[in-house]
């Protein structure tokens, strides 16, 4: 079993910042990549941010220069800095783990989500 946690999610003023970590647990022999997605009220789900097992990363156009995607894959953590947030920032931010399982099979794992709302 693989279970992904994440936390940090809040209320947050426009302009303000907010940090969300997230930690994977369980049978995991490699995590391969850790990304953020987030759903905003009545929207899809989409990527934010990822990083790599190199430490490579990437981001959503919308998010680039405002928000900060770091953490370790091997020790299965993940956090994404917030800055300079909007109200279009406000949906429900979930981890998406990439990994290859005990058994060698390669897996996905999603948390539970975090919501975030952005708002004075």
């Amino acid at each position: 079993q693989v279970r992904v946690v994440e936390s940090g999610g809040g209320l947050v003023q426009p302009g303000g910042s907010l940090r969300l970590s997230c930690t994977a647990s369980g049978r995991i022999f490699a995590i391969t990549a850790m990304d953020w997605y987030r759903q905003p009220p009545g929207k899809q789900r989409e990527l934010v941010a990822q990083i790599d097992s190199a430490g490579r990363t990437d981001y959503a156009d919308s998010v680039r220069g405002r928000f900060t995607i770091s953490g370790d894959t091997a020790e299965k953590t993940v956090f994404l800095q917030m800055n300079s947030m909007s109200p279009e920032d406000t949906a429900v931010y979930y981890c998406h783990v990439r990994l290859i399982a005990d058994g060698r099979i390669r897996a996905e794992q999603w948390g539970q989500g975090t919501p975030v709302t952005v708002s004075s």
